[in-house]
């Protein structure tokens, strides 16, 4: 494994962070294992060099391949279950009643490789059944890594990703390709819009505010300043009585956000 240099992480970690907001301090390990083998595979001898063909291209491609290769973590359908059982059971018939348009808007951000929004159709389709030609309750569904989001687009997953959902579900909403892999149907597919999105953008470009917005496991990477500005912008474009819903591992302290804790991980907008 190729050793990055103090200069070297100091000069990335500076850029992430101004430019992502991802907070890599105590992550130059994780930097090391994870872009040694890039450095091997395009020929550099040190960081430094590799940093340079990274800042120098133009067209962001290499600097979007590294921000994917920093973040992405292993995912899977239904993780942090009780989240999906609470949005179904609870969230789902509140905003039906607070929308007199049949108009849900709901936000999966940093939704990785395409679990978390595939699961919020699916939900849907199961709470409104026929009745859901009649609603526009499209999933916005945003990464910052065109790499993942081309995954999640694809709709492929493996027997292991899938596990975790109801046998019901697995015939219902997916195609079996082979003995190892499913594909998720075009019906769940059209539910869903993915577009890349970086959550450092200054103005969030919505027209208008979310019913739902899912942002998961996706804050551990931001200090807390940057957490805070992000959690208030959520804020804004949240409708009165809209849900945020975090990680398990996350948290929102009451004196930084107007949010009010309803569950573990779950705030609401009063």
């Amino acid at each position: 494994m190729i050793a990055i240099q103090e200069n070297e992480f100091v000069t990335l970690a500076n850029y992430i962070k101004k430019n992502y907001g991802i907070n890599l301090t105590q992550k130059k390990s994780l930097i090391e294992c994870r872009l040694s083998s890039v450095l091997v595979e395009k020929g550099f001898d040190n960081f430094g060099e590799y940093f340079d063909f990274v800042f120098a291209d133009k067209t962001t491609n290499e600097m979007k391949k590294l921000i994917t290769k920093i973040t992405t973590n292993h995912t899977y359908f239904m993780r942090e279950p009780a989240h999906f059982g609470f949005f179904k059971d609870k969230v789902i018939p509140e905003m039906v009643k607070l929308t007199n348009e049949k108009d849900l808007r709901i936000w999966s951000a940093g939704c990785s490789s395409g679990e978390e929004p595939y699961t919020l159709a699916m939900l849907l389709d199961e709470y409104f059944g026929k009745s859901k030609k009649l609603w526009d309750a499209k999933i916005l569904a945003t990464d910052i890594s065109t790499k993942v989001l081309e995954h999640a687009k694809h709709g492929v997953y493996s027997q292991d990703q899938v596990e975790a959902l109801d046998p019901r579900w697995k015939n219902k909403y997916f195609n079996i390709i082979d003995k190892e892999n499913l594909e998720v149907n075009k019906d769940i597919k059209a539910e869903v819009i993915f577009r890349s999105f970086n959550l450092m953008e200054e103005n969030f470009p919505f027209k208008k505010k979310f019913h739902v917005i899912f942002c998961r496991n996706v804050m551990i990477y931001f200090d807390h300043e940057t957490k805070i500005k992000l959690i208030r912008k959520f804020y804004e474009h949240t409708e009165t009585g809209g849900y945020l819903f975090i990680g398990h591992s996350e948290s929102i302290n009451r004196a930084d956000s107007n949010y009010q804790y309803v569950l573990p991980a779950v705030y609401r907008k009063e």
